[in-house]
């Protein structure tokens, strides 16, 4: 307050000159560093201002914030590109995947450039260093034993001779019956829904009924981190700033126990899944896109691991 009542009383002439990071911007020794992410807008679609509302402008108004205050920011975000969605897209206008990539990653970037948002870098998930250190990640939890092996019963197509990722099917709700059901969640009753359960299932490629059949998968074995995570828990929660609703999730996960999950689908369109017996399969991404904040942050600069992994500064 008395900063700001002497700036008034002296005119602007006595405000600190604003801060001109260098380009690329790095973190600097004895400043404040702030890195800002936006959550990676998916590429199968064309951003509205629910999109922009709901996470891109409050994370501009705050990097506009940060450097008000001259502290050295970075802003990235990106589109994220990888999985069903886009296939499906795809599929619906006639394009290969990575032309669909092409062009909503073109049509997020002017749109967010007419909106005058204030990324340092805006880039993508389809990317080699979205693939070597989504990979690199990979070997190091394989390395640590933090992967296990699982057989799956999915639904393949023997017509298109393809294992059906969720939104590739369709049939009728086991719950309310409805018959438009896609093979992850009814859209009608709301409910989620394993794809082998749907009566009547139906391939959305060819329109072949498709059968089921076990697969194998790779799962990220979660139950071995929960001795380690709950103490970081609570000391994150102490020191942090965790909202009421995070903490209550969170929670809710370590009471009922920490279950094994899934990294791989049987897909074409993703980051290849380095490891014998599984090269025709991708990661899902669920898995690959959160990588997606540290290969754009590469794509930016080749000193990326001075944002990611210092945290000293």
């Amino acid at each position: 307050i008395s900063a700001a009542a002497d700036a008034w009383a002296h005119g602007a002439a006595a405000l600190p000159k604003p801060w001109q990071p260098q380009k690329p911007v790095l973190p600097v020794e004895g400043m404040r560093n702030i890195l800002i992410t936006s959550a990676l807008p998916y590429v199968n679609n064309v951003p509205h201002l629910g999109n922009i509302i709901g996470c891109v402008l409050s994370a501009d108004t705050f990097a506009r914030y940060c450097r008000l205050r001259n502290w050295n920011t970075l802003y990235v975000c990106g589109t994220d590109e990888y999985g069903t969605a886009t296939e499906t897209k795809a599929v619906e206008e006639g394009l290969t995947p990575q032309e669909i990539c092409n062009k909503y990653n073109a049509i997020h970037a002017d749109i967010y450039r007419w909106f005058d948002i204030s990324f340092d870098y805006f880039g993508r998930t389809t990317t080699p260093h979205q693939t070597r250190i989504a990979q690199d990640i990979f070997q190091r939890l394989l390395a640590r034993g933090f992967l296990l092996e699982d057989t799956v019963e999915q639904l393949r197509c023997e017509d298109c001779q393809r294992f059906l990722a969720d939104r590739f099917v369709e049939g009728t709700c086991p719950f309310c019956s409805y018959e438009e059901a896609r093979g992850d969640q009814c859209d009608k009753c709301g409910k989620l829904i394993n794809a082998v359960e749907l009566k009547n299932p139906q391939c959305k490629l060819c329109k072949g009924v498709p059968v089921v059949k076990p697969t194998r998968h790779l799962f990220l074995d979660l139950p071995k981190l929960e001795e380690q995570l709950e103490p970081w828990l609570e000391q994150s929660w102490a020191s942090g700033d965790w909202t009421a609703n995070a903490r209550y999730i969170t929670r809710s996960w370590l009471r009922d126990g920490l279950k094994p999950r899934c990294i791989t689908r049987d897909l074409k369109w993703g980051t290849p899944v380095p490891l014998d017996g599984f090269r025709d399969k991708v990661f899902y991404v669920w898995f690959d896109a959160p990588i997606g904040y540290l290969s754009i942050t590469a794509n930016y600069t080749d000193q990326w691991e001075r944002w990611w992994k210092n945290p000293q500064q």
